[in-house]
């Protein structure tokens, strides 16, 4: 099977690619000038020069394929220009799905975010079925993927062979940028983190999220959406299990949202606007926190055979490669 793959050089992509070069996919692997391929070792395919902002660079690579693979997206909760942001994950989405209809390749899978469900403040497990708007998305990140995802789903509407999945918190290994998530952990090896607020994610392993990937390629319904979660966890757990791992103290300082709120204002004011730093905690982050991002993976079990396992090996193997990678002591 032919695959053109967008993404591979970030954390889920580089897991993906892994599973689907496994598998004996031949694969058409999407960089931009300026992307870091340190994750692309070991890999066997082909790099494609090009960039979602410009969909004609790599209009030809899609020719022959049997599946494209959309994983790229600008992944951050802080940015100076949101256009940006939208021109990559809704624009690059809408126009990598128009590009793939022309090349006539028979199925692409499109990896969503859970970000686009509608979360409860009071921890209520929710699933692909939960009633959800534009208006419940907080942030930039949040609506870009939503309005995304309505492409996605606009599109297997009208007969294309589009699969959406949902991964809630992956974890693991090579999350070189980091990740949102991954800064989490390497703030809590440098001894950064110093409380936490009363919020909730669930945390999945981002192998198991790679595996499913590869079977959305065969199997599943088109159009229907898919979450790919593992443990439902309160933030506070999350560190707990952190430092059984490691012995670094877990913080025990709990602070209301209001203080945690207020350091954002002025991380995002000082580092971010005057500075010109990316903050380390942004009003975004803050608001979405609110919520427990507690989700049921019970359709992606039945249609797709997804597993939940326990994150706690993914925990350590993340941990274990910041420390070897430098990220942390």
């Amino acid at each position: 099977m032919r695959v053109f793959l967008t993404g591979a050089t970030g954390f889920v992509g580089h897991h993906v690619a892994n599973a689907l070069a496994v598998e004996g996919a031949e694969l058409r692997l999407l960089i931009r000038k300026t992307s870091k391929l340190a994750n692309l070792e070991g890999i066997n395919g082909d790099t494609v020069v090009g960039d979602l902002a410009t969909p004609q660079s790599f209009a030809s690579a899609l020719q022959g394929c049997d599946a494209v693979v959309h994983v790229a997206a600008d992944y951050r909760f802080w940015i100076r220009d949101p256009a940006a942001m939208y021109r990559a994950n809704v624009d690059g989405t809408r126009d990598l799905l128009r590009l793939a209809r022309e090349a006539h390749v028979p199925r692409v899978v499109y990896t969503s975010s859970v970000a686009t469900m509608h979360f409860r403040t009071d921890g209520i497990v929710i699933n692909e079925d939960t009633p959800v708007s534009l208006a419940d998305m907080v942030g930039h990140y949040k609506r870009s993927k939503f309005l995304a995802e309505q492409q996605a789903i606009a599109a297997a509407r009208d007969g294309q062979q589009v699969m959406i999945l949902n991964p809630t918190t992956p974890v693991g290994p090579n999350d070189a940028k980091p990740t949102p998530t991954g800064r989490i952990f390497v703030d809590f090896l440098k001894g950064d983190f110093p409380a936490y607020v009363d919020t909730g994610l669930n945390l999945v392993d981002v192998t198991e999220v790679a595996r499913t990937h590869v079977a959305a390629l065969t199997t599943g319904t088109p159009g229907r959406r898919y979450i790919l979660g593992g443990e439902n966890l309160t933030l506070k757990q999350i560190l707990d299990k952190m430092s059984a791992i490691t012995g670094i103290p877990s913080p025990t300082v709990k602070i209301p949202f209001a203080v945690a709120a207020t350091y954002a204002f002025f991380e995002e004011w000082i580092t971010g606007r005057i500075r010109g730093k990316e903050p380390r905690a942004t009003l975004e982050e803050v608001r979405m926190g609110r919520k427990k991002m507690f989700a049921s993976s019970a359709r992606a079990q039945q249609e797709l055979d997804f597993r939940i396992i326990p994150v706690y090996p993914a925990m350590r193997a993340a941990i274990d490669w910041f420390r070897a990678n430098g990220y942390a002591p």
